[in-house]
């Protein structure tokens, strides 16, 4: 019972002890000296006394080194019933650049380490040791636009084997970094000396104007010691080995003066469209269109909204447009498709503008238009059969002007064969010509149905877009208000002014664009509000606006004046309307 009560004792003094030991002293040592600018200094801080693990403060390094990866031990001894208990700390440093530097006084509960000094010097090829392994960096770029995309490579040079590594990705403020590919391995001889080399590629994609620094990527791994007396056994002997890439500089400009759309810098930029069930209209029948964006060295985010400007003789149906970013060859491909459901509503010939797309091509420093020409289109009324078979011959007689022009285009071994009698009797000449009627009838009455079936799920799917013709505008998630109904100045005008009230300043120009092909339908391409007397009061208020989201010195931009100036642009385009100025051919023929 005696030797139980002194054991219990013994350890509750003993755990007193080391609670209460305070920090007697705190020393700090660096593992080289001098150290090359792309190698690491190991750190070693050991605090003598009960020291708090968390006591270790590492931002007083930051000023002139990158600070890798902290680890921390603590061990307890005890002596003749003294304890000793101390703490090490061990960090790795990356300097920044060459020069001669120094380490701080390290504080650890009000004990410091003597300041060091850290010479840091160029990278010495010569010095086969430092150059088992070491790390460069190359850009294509050093100075380039907003958004425009750098293409960045590493190359890690191995002359040894590795027990194991990692290597980590470059950083740059304000850029979005994404890797290309797979890793390439190669061999490659440099200064004379053989080295594998694992090579690594990324397209850095900056997001703001300035000027940034791209760190360079660290490379740490663990080696075979040097020198190692232990030449046999399952456990050798390993070193830890630091390597840092050089960083480098760039330069990124801001959007450049006069760009009044939204901003896509590419090297090639390029629309296409795609008509699934051919170029057959008939009243009442949907036809699907997908118009594709494609873009060079840039990520689907920077894709605009593709424009879609269609005749008021058609209902629209737009799917939800699909979006992607691959990678090929070393660059970055953006692509957006759009899909949207058309249904004629009357016969007739009409125009489809075109679709343009401004871009500004980085190799040239010009705007360029990716477009598709306008082109147009025959809607055939309902009641005609796109077939011409001999059942429809009979009929004839009774077809309309656009009737007739169907028989024209017959082919000629089948208008010969009536010219000259094909052998049919009256009597089975109107029998055919029944059939030909039964069939025709049959088609309308699946035709109808189908239609209305497809109007319920459409009305469904889209919440009552152009429910009772009238234009209707939403604003989603993302404050980008959307128009239903494309080419009703109405409604484009409300879609505008809502944009400029909510502040949604990326949605802006896309709003005023489409507003302004309402007011101007005859003006291909892009309009700039100065292009016409009625809105050049805007064009000023819309610089200040790109300037303020892009350029590198903001500008004071406010929603209410541009609102002011919007509405007094539409009052006068209204005043021009009704004297007679905004006059001119309707692009759309009548029928």
């Amino acid at each position: 019972m005696k030797a139980i009560l002194f054991t219990t004792t013994f350890f509750l003094l003993l755990r007193s002890m080391v609670v209460l030991a305070d920090v007697t002293s705190v020393e700090a040592t660096i593992d080289k000296n001098p150290v090359m600018l792309d190698e690491a200094i190991r750190l070693t801080i050991v605090a003598n006394g009960g020291a708090d693990r968390e006591s270790f403060d590492s931002s007083v390094l930051l000023k002139d080194f990158v600070v890798g990866r902290t680890s921390v031990s603590s061990q307890t001894s005890i002596v003749n019933f003294d304890t000793n208990k101390t703490t090490t700390w061990t960090t790795t440093l990356f300097p920044r650049k060459e020069g001669t530097f120094t380490i701080p006084a390290i504080n650890i509960e009000g004990k410091q380490t003597a300041p060091m000094s850290v010479n840091v010097i160029p990278v010495q090829q010569s010095d086969n040791v430092a150059r088992d392994y070491f790390v460069t960096t190359d850009i294509d770029l050093k100075e380039a636009y907003l958004n425009q995309q750098l293409f960045y490579t590493i190359k890690l040079h191995l002359a040894t084997n590795i027990e194991r590594g990692s290597l980590q990705s470059p950083t740059m403020q304000n850029a979005e970094v994404k890797q290309l590919g797979d890793d390439k391995q190669y061999t490659d001889i440099v200064n004379g000396r053989r080295y594998q080399v694992i090579e690594r590629q990324f397209a850095i994609v900056p997001q703001a104007s300035g000027e940034f620094t791209i760190r360079g990527p660290v490379f740490t791994a663990e080696v075979a010691a040097a020198n190692t007396n232990q030449r046999f056994g399952l456990f050798n002997r390993t070193q830890q080995v630091n390597r840092v890439g050089p960083d480098i500089t760039v330069n990124i400009k801001p959007i450049p003066p006069g760009i009044d759309y939204p901003w896509l810098p590419s090297e090639m930029a390029r629309v296409d469209e795609e008509w699934p069930q051919g170029d057959a209209f008939v009243v009442g029948e949907p036809i699907t269109r997908v118009v594709t964006l494609t873009a060079l060295g840039v990520v689907e985010e920077q894709l605009p909204e593709i424009p879609e400007f269609y005749p008021p003789n058609f209902k629209l149906y737009p799917d939800q447009s699909l979006t992607t970013t691959v990678e090929k060859d070393s660059t970055l491909i953006a692509q957006r498709k759009s899909s949207l459901a058309l249904i004629p509503t009357q016969a007739g010939s009409f125009v489809l503008p075109e679709v343009t797309i401004p871009w500004f091509n980085t190799l040239t420093e010009q705007t360029e238009y990716a477009t598709i020409p306008a082109r147009t289109v025959n809607v055939q009324p309902a009641s005609v059969q796109p077939t011409t078979g001999v059942s429809t011959l009979p009929a004839q007689q009774g077809f309309d002007n656009q009737g007739a022009n169907n028989t024209n285009s017959l082919p000629t071994n089948q208008v010969g064969q009536k010219e000259s009698g094909s052998g049919l009797s009256g009597e089975s000449q109107n029998e055919t010509g029944n059939n030909g009627e039964a069939q025709t009838y049959h088609y309308l009455t699946w035709l109808f149905a189908a239609l209305w079936a497809l109007t319920v799920i459409a009305w469904v799917v889209t919440y009552l877009i152009q429910r009772k013709q009238k234009p209707t505008y939403s604003v989603t998630s993302s404050n980008t208000v959307v128009v239903a109904n494309s080419g009703d100045e109405t409604a484009a005008f409300k879609s505008l002014i809502a944009s400029v009230k909510a502040s949604n300043t990326s949605a802006i120009a896309p709003a005023l664009q489409t507003w302004l092909k309402c007011l101007y339908p005859h003006q291909k391409g892009f309009i700039n509000p100065s292009d016409h007397d009625a809105t050049r009061e805007i064009q000023t208020h819309l610089n200040t606006l790109q300037q303020t989201r892009f350029s590198q010195s903001k500008s004071n931009w406010q929603p209410e004046p541009m609102q002011s100036a919007i509405k007094n642009a539409r009052d006068a385009w209204l005043k021009n309307k009704k004297s007679g100025k905004n006059t001119l051919t309707n692009l759309y023929p009548s029928t």
